[in-house]
């Protein structure tokens, strides 16, 4: 049994310099688990994190931001995004810092407690002859099942993603795009499309083309100050990157990068309904890439994939446009709850939900009734 020493970090410097020191050992130490992302969802929605660091042998070996919260002004419940950060094929390591995750649930009454590693389950499109199971991922999916975890029923972040691998040389990256798409990148040059880098005096400008493209793609988008917040937050702290592509001077369409470790992520992109056959979005994703090689990152992640590859997910357009930059299919186990109290987690996840949606009817038709009774 692998023995930790647990502590919890409260400094800002401190955390984030052992998750970058943790990079090394695990690729999978994810910007969702970097000190400023707490403070955002502490801010925001309520999650309280609280950063735990499993030292053994005198050295850190892993990490878990654990964000906690009320639901329904009764339930705890505890979610740790993309982690907790270790060398997932060290099966000792992972028992032992789940067992105090696990712990840890159970003496503060959680109904559930959510992990949601950046572990991959395989690489490849399901079905198609590119498809690759990971050896890890099997191995700690059945790791979770024996300590009683379960698949959770709420996915939170995207399970699949597309990834390029930055190493190779920016000539070698632009070959390997799809001819559509590498002749989409030159065309938006020969339009006169130039690219600028952001700054915070251009968050209302982001914010108002993300708005637009929201409303065009019929998805809901926050108010502006949780982007503002969120944004100016990593931008200040050095995580984040804008990316404004300009024709004739004109905004016309953006990218935000997020970055850490060896990972720079494509977070946001919108566009405007002016000079969309320029080709704007092709000419922000190639120069992305370059600035990430540039800045040292070696892999780029086009942050979300659908769930079921066929043209009946709702993400399949969004994957076709990535797909043509010829990024890697890459598959993960997931989110996992686990339930200290199964009696008390069947009530939250079963009970509750139904309930609710008839007390929000019962209150519409009693509404309803009002404006009647009241002509």
């Amino acid at each position: 049994m692998t023995t930790l020493e647990i502590a919890i970090i409260t400094d800002r410097a401190a955390w984030n310099n052992a998750l970058a020191a943790l990079a090394l050992a695990a690729p999978n130490a994810h910007i969702l688990q970097t000190w400023e992302w707490g403070e955002l969802k502490r801010m925001t929605t309520g999650w309280q994190p609280i950063r735990f660091a499993y030292k053994r042998d005198g050295q850190i070996a892993a990490l878990a931001s654990v964000g906690v919260r009320t639901a329904f002004r009764l339930f705890k419940v505890m979610y740790v995004p993309k982690g907790p950060v270790l060398a997932y094929a060290d099966a000792a390591l992972l028992g032992a810092v789940l067992e105090h995750l696990e712990m840890f649930a159970r003496r503060q009454g959680a109904v559930w407690l959510k992990i949601d590693p950046d572990v991959i389950d395989g690489t490849g499109i399901p079905g198609q002859p590119d498809e690759q199971p990971d050896t890890v991922g099997g191995a700690v999916k059945a790791l979770l099942h024996q300590r009683r975890w379960q698949f959770s029923p709420d996915q939170v972040q995207f399970r699949n993603t597309l990834v390029i691998d930055l190493a190779r040389s920016t000539d070698q990256l632009l070959a390997a795009m799809s001819q559509n798409t590498r002749r989409k990148v030159r065309a938006a040059e020969r339009e006169g499309v130039t690219i600028r880098v952001g700054s915070a005096a251009d968050l209302p400008l982001l914010y108002d083309l993300y708005r637009v493209t929201g409303e065009r793609d019929h998805f809901l988008i926050r108010p502006f100050s949780y982007y503002e917040l969120a944004w100016k937050t990593f931008m200040e702290a050095g995580l984040a990157h804008p990316l404004i592509a300009e024709k004739d001077g004109v905004p016309i369409a953006m990218v935000i990068l997020f970055h850490f470790g060896a990972t720079c992520w494509y977070f946001y992109g919108a566009s405007s309904n002016q000079h969309r056959d320029a080709m704007p979005n092709y000419l922000l994703q190639w120069h992305a890439m370059q600035w990430a090689k540039a800045h040292g990152y070696t892999l780029y992640d086009l942050w979300g994939a659908p769930n079921t590859f066929d043209e009946t997910d709702s993400m399949w357009g969004v994957f076709m446009f990535k797909q043509g930059f010829r990024g890697q299919v890459v598959r993960h186990i997931g989110a996992w709850d686990y339930a200290p109290y199964p009696p008390l987690y069947a009530l939250y996840t079963q009970v509750m939900p139904r309930l609710l949606r008839r007390m929000r009817a019962a209150r519409g038709a009693a509404v309803e009734n009002h404006d009647e009774s009241t002509g």
